[in-house]
């Protein structure tokens, strides 16, 4: 396998390549690229010389998105980025993955056992509509495991694992940890529905997404909805509107 690499930080650059080669000793790295010029100038001679491509959002000289624009670049990509407001953009386009920095080899590991998953489709000889449907899926299945907050003047990641529930406030979405601390995150409710494990997290109205294991207790409530209990203190009711009972009963009790 090609792969090429369009980063612009050195150091960034040399761990992914290593954590790749980790990965597969005989992976080719068909470039290593820094900006969006550079890109569009080498995919348009290159076209052929590579299957699969690792790249930064955001470059020297715009965002990488813009690449998508001047070239036909049909081949899988993996965003890898500092930044997590991207991630409903990246899917938008070819994206079968989306790292989060400081990247782990595990990440990387990850990532490349999905484009063999995909590559399963390709040489079993389905059609292109069940290719395109089967890489929607792998995109829709993609849950982040990081959430990036700014305290002051310094950016922290929050793993997934540790937010007890997201609330909304107008226009103003707040992530509450285990602990109970809150910062204000860069979404709306509707972009955390589709970035977060279904499984794991329910959207109990238009103001609540809680965490399975924040639930401290649920009770019926007037009018047929019901009251969720946290494990953190919020000064709001949590309340399961009506139309969502049922689905939350499901997915409360478990498959």
């Amino acid at each position: 396998m090609r792969v090429l690499l369009v980063e612009d930080e050195i150091p960034a650059l040399e761990k992914l390549e290593r954590y790749i080669l980790k990965y597969d000793a005989g992976i080719t790295i068909a470039a290593r690229l820094s900006s969006i010029a550079e890109t569009v100038h080498w995919i348009r001679d290159h076209e052929a010389d590579f299957d699969t491509v690792f790249m930064d959002i955001q470059l020297t000289d715009g965002l990488s998105f813009d690449i998508f624009n001047k070239v036909n670049l049909n081949k899988p990509v993996i965003f890898v980025t500092a930044f997590d407001e991207y991630a409903i953009d990246a899917f938008k386009v070819n994206s079968i993955d989306y790292i989060l920095k400081p990247i782990t080899f595990t990440d990387v590991s990850k990532a490349l056992n999905k484009l063999k998953n995909l590559k399963t489709y390709l040489s079993s000889g389905l059609s292109s509509d069940t290719l395109a449907r089967a890489s929607k899926e792998f995109r829709e299945k993609k849950t982040k495991d990081r959430f990036l907050v700014r305290m002051g003047h310094h950016i922290h990641a929050i793993k997934t694992h540790d937010i007890a529930l997201f609330y909304a406030e107008g226009r103003t979405v707040f992530l509450m940890t285990n602990s109970g601390k809150k910062f204000i995150l860069d979404y709306n409710l509707e972009q955390l529905s589709q970035v977060l494990d279904a499984n794991m997290f329910f959207r109990t109205n238009r103001t609540f997404i809680i965490n399975l294991n924040a639930i401290e207790n649920v009770v019926v409530y007037s009018n047929s909805r019901l009251k969720i209990s946290a494990t953190v203190v919020v000064d709001k009711d949590i309340i399961v509107s009506r139309d969502r009972v049922t689905a939350f009963k499901n997915w409360f009790g478990g498959n």
